[in-house]
């Protein structure tokens, strides 16, 4: 697929320092788009912007932005103002692992600003004039921790429910206005987050961990195909597994005590 003619020149990733989310940067800039580069950590969204401009010979335009704060979709709306964003990609997420009453409401309230709200909002924001546009693409990274109730991960697995359901839902409004939308279901991803928790090694017949473009690209050969999409074969067929096979609450048992293992709960 050729993005850019397809989609048009310029492309937002929010939360697009590290880990996914400057896979999915590097991925867009090697496609010839010019980006919008979304993230908190000023010094690592510059030091990503240098590179791709010095490799791509691209356009990348760097915003600093708590995307946790109740504004900050009006922030970037306010900030891009003139620019005609034609993918969006949403990589941005909080997570808290650990018992549900151990973390403040404060906190819990910062993980659903982050990874569904703020979401949400760009999504009415630049949706709207892809729509006007006839043409447009946008992404929401979701989670297998979503599928099911995810003890330990309970908020972090609720917000990645809602961001996959958003995501079909606007699959099916939009299909057939010119604006593809996918719900990218990662599972295990060696992401510097993931790397910093610290998870046991996890057992003989665990999926594999993917790498953050592993899961790029078999997010964009799905885009325009599938309303969401789960990456990783591995993945897949413990999904199916864990959705079609197993009572519901056998899987949820098993969430459950696979993080309460891997992260000595």
């Amino acid at each position: 697929m050729n993005l850019k003619q397809k989609y048009g020149q310029l492309a937002l990733v929010a939360g697009a320092s590290k880990g996914i989310g400057a896979a999915f940067s590097g991925f867009l800039a090697e496609a010839g788009l010019d980006l919008v580069l979304i993230a908190r950590d000023k010094e690592a969204l510059e030091q990503l912007a240098d590179s791709l401009i010095s490799k791509y010979k691209i356009n990348v335009t760097s915003i600093c932005c708590d995307l946790s704060d109740s504004q900050a979709s009006n922030q970037i709306k306010n900030a891009v103002q003139g620019m005609e964003i034609n993918l969006l990609v949403y990589n941005a997420a909080l997570s808290y692992i650990g018992p549900f009453e151990k973390s403040s409401v404060g906190h819990h309230n910062q993980i659903a600003q982050t990874n569904m709200i703020t979401p949400m909002n760009l999504l009415h924001i630049f949706g709207e004039q892809m729509l006007k546009n006839g043409r447009g693409a946008l992404i929401l990274m979701a989670s297998l921790a979503g599928f099911q109730g995810s003890g330990f991960l309970s908020v972090y697995a609720a917000t990645k429910a809602f961001n996959r359901v958003l995501a079909e839902s606007l699959w099916y409004e939009w299909k057939g206005r010119g604006v593809d939308v996918i719900a990218c279901c990662a599972g295990a991803t060696s992401t510097m987050n993931f790397i910093q928790t610290k998870p046991e090694k996890m057992g003989f017949f665990a999926p594999r961990v993917l790498s953050p473009e592993e899961v790029v690209k078999e997010c964009f050969k799905q885009l325009g195909k599938k309303p969401s999409a789960i990456t990783g074969r591995g993945n897949r067929i413990a999904s199916f597994i864990m959705q079609k096979v197993l009572p519901r609450e056998m899987a949820i048992n098993i969430m459950g005590d696979n993080t309460r293992k891997i992260y000595r709960l």
